[in-house]
């Protein structure tokens, strides 16, 4: 006989089946998934009140009525909570509820029928059992510094208690996500079934075989080895903040923060460990930087993803995908499109070029391991390799992406637009060319459209989706449709030359080249860039576009509008005039082994230089040469924004960091420029301009919001 009944407000159904003793709440909070916000703690607290009620009990299954198991905090609450005396007293009630599930005095198992993250996987982990389903689709994990805070809810104190302190930290300080076979073999969960049903079955089974269980930390075990303070320990905590320090540079807190409080908590009883997490998710919780990524990395994430603002169709009409040019970014293109169960046509004119791609598809369904062999075959047969045009016909979508040269581009536009399907959409990659350039050879203007993809095309998230004065609703929509489909990330742009991530990023790499011209030392210029947060410093990811490509633009002056009269411009011609063009020659700014791996940054760099910088300690020229490298940056998407080129604020921000890596700790250019303030910005940047150039002069929408106090966005 089961009993059924449900919380005092209807977020969670309660069931007992008492021939078996197990009592089952299954949560369903208000909205599309169980986040944990005020009602999370009431109706979880009322739910195990009803079910320690119930007699002859000899265990508890927590579920989920929602596709997921929980996704975690509260956005929303969190972004808004600067009060610490307010966040302090929400977590000791959390971390008192959760304590209350393992402290219930008989066996509770967390069925995970969907994806566990952040605060929801901590729940998880306060019960006694994880089963998940053998699913791909479900995921558990702890991305907490992704958006500048840490687990808050135990997960610093448990998981290493759990799975073991090396194991733990590569989880918790790079915020990993994994699928549930992959937390089976880490220990993240303990036990995988094929359907709810026997997820059911072994859960009641487990409970049966486990009276009296208690977590680990309650029943005296040790820590799986190495134990805290030991010296293996020592070393793991040592190397984990040395491979931070590479990575990071110490621009992020809260990777170095969730490594403290793991390094602490651990020698401590279990209740005073979780006051030492709560003490550091408090003080990320409500900085500055913890707000400015959860702003971009969160909501304007979420607001592209869903496309808010954009026009939409429920069908895209692609069912057929020409991709011309296949090189690195083209075979990248088919395998994505491939993969998203759309057939695809991919062409080149050298059969050599073609069995590259193929090689280059079946390594990139090799590493698809998640799925069966059959699956991965059925992705690679939805590619047909050609060398005719004629293989075209039909597509509803044509992506060129061959060299960047607008002659070739109007070339295979001319010759393979005709075999587009009637309604048929064309595209083109280009990093830079105008697309109302390249349209006009096109028959018809209205279904052309820019999708500038980020290489490698497998793992960048983001398109720039660039549309014409001739553009038509319709086909954006159906391109926004088509991204989904694969799975990126867009922002929508107007068009101009360098469009908006180009622009950005060459104003980057160019301030690089620059401060090499001024006389600043390479190995400090990198270090700088680094240590405010850039992902790739100027020389390393110049070398990786190739130098000659930037020259031609550089020297045109197309993309400040008028020629370039700044040192870098020669001193990058001369650099690929003696061979040095970037990593693929194996020379450029850096030096390269012939495995392409860095050896270092070219001695003779410092001879190229033509100006010798201002005398200061090198903290202050590294922060000097940071503050420059940002400046370029936030001033060329304010510029874009002042030229209509950007009509989202958060494409500036979601473009800049997904498409070339600004750094993501400061939420964006915009949002730097917000944070630090506009007056205090453009004076900045007025005085930087007297001592470096023009190229720093603030546009006249900088100027009028220091002078109103406006800034981008709201302030939290």
């Amino acid at each position: 006989m089961t009993t059924e009944a449900q919380t005092p407000n209807g977020m969670a159904k309660l069931a007992f089946d008492e021939g078996a003793g197990v009592a089952t709440i299954t949560l369903a909070m208000d909205g599309r998934v169980n986040k944990i916000n005020d009602d999370f703690a009431v109706t979880l607290r009322d739910a195990l009140a009803w079910a320690k009620t119930q007699p002859n009990l000899r265990g508890i299954i927590l579920g989920s009525g929602h596709k997921d198991f929980c996704v975690g905090a509260d956005i929303d609450r969190l972004y808004r909570e600067r009060d610490a005396a307010s966040l302090a007293a929400r977590l000791r009630e959390l971390n008192h509820l959760y304590r209350a599930i393992e402290t219930a005095g008989v066996p509770v198992v967390a069925a995970l029928t969907g994806s566990a993250l952040g605060g929801g996987y901590e729940l998880a982990l306060a019960c006694h059992r994880r089963i998940a389903l053998d699913d791909p689709r479900v995921q558990v994990g702890l991305p907490e510094v992704t958006l500048g805070v840490l687990p808050g809810a135990g997960g610093t104190q448990r998981l290493p208690r759990m799975i073991g302190i090396q194991a733990a930290l590569e989880h918790i300080a790079q915020g990993k996500v994994v699928r549930a076979p992959k937390a089976l073999k880490v220990g993240m969960v303990d036990a995988l079934a094929a359907n709810p049903e026997e997820l059911r079955t072994q859960a009641i089974a487990w409970i049966h075989a486990n009276k009296g269980i208690k977590q680990p930390w309650d029943a005296g075990a040790k820590i799986p080895p190495p134990g805290p303070g030991s010296d293996a320990a020592r070393q793991i905590f040592m190397a984990a903040c040395a491979m931070l320090v590479k990575k990071t540079s110490g621009a992020f807190p809260a990777p170095e923060l969730a490594i403290a409080a793991v390094q602490e908590g651990l020698p401590l009883v279990f209740d005073r460990a979780i006051e030492v997490e709560s003490r550091y998710f408090i003080q990320l919780a409500i900085s500055d930087q913890a707000k400015d990524m959860i702003r971009t990395l969160w909501f304007h994430r979420t607001a592209a993803e869903k496309h808010e603002g954009l026009p939409q169709v429920a069908d895209a009409r692609i069912r057929r995908v020409g991709v011309l040019g296949a090189g690195m970014m083209g075979a990248g293109l088919a395998f994505v499109t491939a993969q998203a169960g759309i057939a695809v046509v991919l062409k080149d004119v050298k059969d050599e070029q073609l069995g590259k791609a193929r090689a280059h598809c079946e390594a990139q369904a090799a590493e698809l391991k998640h799925l069966g062999p059959e699956q991965r075959t059925a992705i690679l047969e939805r590619i047909t390799y050609t060398l005719s045009n004629d293989a075209l016909d039909g597509c509803d979508l044509i992506i060129e992406a061959v060299f960047e040269n607008l002659e070739l581009k109007h070339a295979v536009t001319r010759e393979s637009e005709p075999k587009l399907a009637p309604d048929g959409i064309w595209a083109s990659n280009t990093s830079a060319l105008p697309i109302t350039d390249l349209a006009k050879v096109s028959r018809a203007p209205e279904n052309f459209i820019g999708l500038h993809y980020f290489s490698p095309v497998e793992r960048m998230q983001l398109v720039e989706i660039i549309t014409t004065a001739q553009t038509s609703q319709d086909t954006l929509a159906r391109c926004l449709a088509y991204t989904r489909a694969i799975k990126k990330l867009p922002i929508v742009v107007g068009d101009g030359y360098g469009f908006y991530t180009t622009r950005v990023f060459s104003a980057y790499i160019l301030e690089g080249a620059q401060l090499v011209a001024e006389g600043y030392d390479p190995v400090l210029i990198e270090w700088a860039a680094r240590k405010v947060g850039m992902v790739v410093p100027p020389l390393q990811v110049f070398d990786e576009v190739t130098l000659s490509l930037a020259t031609k633009a550089f020297k045109d002056g197309r993309h400040y509008g008028k020629k370039l009269d700044v040192p870098a411009v020669a001193m990058i011609e001369a650099l690929v005039a003696s061979g040095r063009i970037g990593k693929a020659a194996g020379k450029g700014f850096y030096d390269y082994g012939d495995d392409g791996r860095r050896l270092g940054l070219w001695p003779g760099l410092g001879a190229l230089a033509v100006g010798k910088p201002e005398a200061a300690d090198p903290v202050a020229t590294v922060e000097l040469i940071g503050r420059r490298l940002l400046a370029v940056q936030a001033l060329e998407a304010a510029r874009a924004v002042d030229d209509g080129i950007v009509k989202h604020l958060r494409d500036a921000e979601v473009g800049a960091i997904f498409g070339i890596g600004f750094a993501p700790g400061t939420g964006g250019p915009l949002s730097y420029i917000d944070r630090r303030g506009p007056p205090a910005f453009v004076a900045e940047c007025d005085d930087f301009a007297k001592r470096f150039g023009p190229r720093y002069d603030a546009p006249s929408l900088l100027r009028e919001m220091a002078k109103t106090g406006k800034t981008f966005f709201d302030k939290v």
